[in-house]
């Protein structure tokens, strides 16, 4: 009787172990719920990027107002017969 109840001790010891500091063990899944939770996160955040640049796709290939509109901000292009003016602000005062 004394041998059965020293094996079951020490069964479950050997189960205490594994459940601590085992392969599968407790603090480690904690540790992979945060890196899930943590790449869920970033997940969304490339979803929703890519779904501005769907959009942004099918307004550049569907009209030309898109396309336009790059090339006078990005390019700075105008059209013909188009006069360009820029506004500048004020220029700062030195403090004296």
């Amino acid at each position: 009787m004394k041998r059965f109840l020293f094996v079951l001790i020490a069964l479950l010891g050997l189960l205490q172990y594994q459940l601590w500091f085992g392969v599968n063990s407790l603090p480690g899944s904690v540790l992979l719920r945060e890196q899930i939770a943590l790449q869920q996160e970033g997940n969304a955040k490339l979803v929703a990027r890519n779904q501005v640049l769907r959009e942004e796709i099918i307004d550049l290939s569907s009209g030309t107002e898109a396309l336009e509109e790059r090339a006078r901000n990005e390019l700075g292009m105008i059209k013909k017969d188009e006069t360009f003016f820029r506004v500048v602000g004020e220029r700062l005062k030195p403090a004296n």
